[in-house]
């Protein structure tokens, strides 16, 4: 096993000589094998249709793998997350398969390094998306501006660990601080919300800008009514807007 992952070309001696008359359709999943992967990963996640891979050299990657036969908990015996281990991953049919063989590390986490392993984890899902075929070419996926924006803006801790990152975003593209403003809207929402709920307030519309609460009314266009009075046009744009419902 080794050997072939060292001297990987000797799959096209095989396919040469084709000791075994595979079919061409076999033939082709056997040289696809070239674009395997081959080193550490760590199990983050048991998905309905595969466990997920994530490979957290920079940027991280995060493979859904597919198992064989048995499900890779079962295979593994420790169902718990996240799990290291070194692995190969091949294509196999459009989808991504490992190569039966599994090296798990007798490690345990701290809740800091799993925090980490998170954030990675988010990271690379908003990057490329979860991967589920081989070989995979980051360069062929665009992470926009805004993509990137609403990355750094997701959480409290990244918005603190990527401060920089987003005024540099914002002071580079002015169009983006629209989209700064409507996704911090969304955050103050999620607090209004609790609050107002328990003031006993329902069904009702409420327009947030820098995170206070500047208009409101039974109706959303009510509450747009009320903007149009006390705003300036060209701060509209920086308005959230939200049902309590």
């Amino acid at each position: 096993r080794e050997s072939l992952y060292d001297h990987i070309n000797v799959i096209d001696s095989f396919i040469k000589k084709n000791p075994f008359n595979f079919s061409q359709s076999e033939l082709e999943i056997v040289l696809s094998w070239k674009n395997f992967l081959k080193r550490d990963f760590y199990i983050v996640r048991w998905l309905k249709k595969y466990a997920v891979f994530l490979d957290t050299k920079t940027p991280p990657k995060a493979y859904g793998v597919f198992a064989l036969t048995d499900e890779l908990g079962e295979v593994l015996r420790r169902p718990d997350l996240p799990i290291a281990l070194n692995a190969v991953l091949l294509p196999f049919k459009g989808k991504i398969i490992y190569d039966g063989i599994l090296f798990p590390y007798s490690v345990t986490f701290g809740s800091n390094y799993r925090w980490d392993l998170n954030c990675s984890y988010e990271e690379a899902k908003a990057r490329f998306g979860i991967i589920t075929s081989l070989p995979f070419s980051p360069e062929k996926v665009k992470w926009s501006d805004a993509d990137k924006l609403k990355f750094y803006l997701k959480n409290e801790y990244n918005r603190d660990l990527y401060s920089y990152e987003i005024e540099t975003l914002i002071d580079k593209d002015p169009k983006l601080l629209v989209l700064y403003h409507q996704e911090m809207g969304k955050v103050a929402a999620r607090k209004y919300k609790i609050e107002l709920h328990k003031l006993g307030l329902t069904d009702a519309w409420f327009a947030i800008l820098e995170g206070y609460i500047i208009a409101s009314g039974k109706t959303k266009e009510e509450a747009e009514q009320v903007l149009d009075k006390i705003l300036p046009v060209k701060r509209r744009g920086f308005v959230y807007i939200f049902h309590l419902t």
